[in-house]
């Protein structure tokens, strides 16, 4: 096909044009029932697997009264799709806990796919890494290093935890500064 600007014939009389319709008084027929034998479309003679060998639950499973289910749902969530092989509460977890601001950044470089992982990594990297210098600055009091030690262990666990318990609707515990910060980040990405 010519895609010309200028051409000597309209486009329209060299498309290919749809088979005329099936001039019938019978009804449509069943998909679900056997093509017959005088029939020379390929598309009903052809048996496709029903939509449901598609999908990604698993079969035979129960979801609704007496589910055992321990964690509510949670190892069914798949919002995103992520690079490693872990759920994606579990990435957003790593960030905080694969010794900061380190864990943020590997999964940075690693992590492509979901951008909560990739917000916590942002956020992970941003705030330790402050609080390094942080550290690095007072390093001369054994007091405010031990008081910064604690701070940084109870940030550690009120991010971690919050990466884990949101992922189930991906809210985003922003701290302030760093937070926007991170965002911003990952919506420029």
């Amino acid at each position: 096909m010519d895609f010309a600007p200028y051409q000597d014939t309209a486009p329209e009389s060299t498309r290919a044009l749809s088979p005329p319709p099936r001039r019938s008084t019978s009804r449509s027929p069943n998909p679900r029932s056997p093509p017959t034998r005088g029939t020379t479309d390929p598309f009903l003679s052809s048996s496709l697997p029903a939509p449901s060998h598609f999908s990604d639950e698993p079969r035979g499973e129960s979801r609704g009264f007496g589910n055992t289910d321990l964690e509510g749902g949670r190892s069914h969530i798949n919002l995103f799709e992520t690079s490693l092989p872990l759920r994606l509460d579990y990435e957003a977890m790593l960030a905080y806990l694969l010794l900061p601001p380190a864990g943020g950044v590997f999964l940075l470089l690693i992590e492509h796919k979901s951008d909560y992982v990739r917000f916590h990594a942002w956020q992970s990297s941003l705030v330790f890494t402050v609080m390094f210098i942080i550290h690095l600055i007072f390093s001369w009091s054994s007091v405010l290093s031990w008081i910064l030690f604690v701070f940084d262990i109870g940030l550690i666990a009120f991010l971690t935890f919050h990466a884990y318990q949101d992922a189930n609707n991906l809210d985003r515990i922003e701290l302030p500064f760093f937070g926007g910060l991170a965002s911003s980040f990952v919506d420029a990405e």
